[in-house]
């Protein structure tokens, strides 16, 4: 995944532009269309990777 290669600052621009594309789909087009599961899915994995290097910068800096 290239979001691997973001940095943080980079990878929360890039989750808000993800949220709000998602949720303008979701008001036009309905919370439980194609669109709307795939872009939350998207955002799901853009989270979870935010958290990792969250807790990778927290490990490092505590040892």
């Amino acid at each position: 995944m290239v979001a691997c290669l973001l940095t943080r600052g980079q990878l929360l621009e890039r989750i808000e532009r993800l949220r709000h594309r998602m949720i303008v789909v979701a008001e036009v087009k309905g919370f439980t269309c194609e669109e709307s599961l795939r872009l939350s899915q998207q955002l799901d994995e853009l989270l979870n990777l935010y958290h990792q290097q969250g807790k990778s910068r927290n490990h490092i800096t505590n040892q």
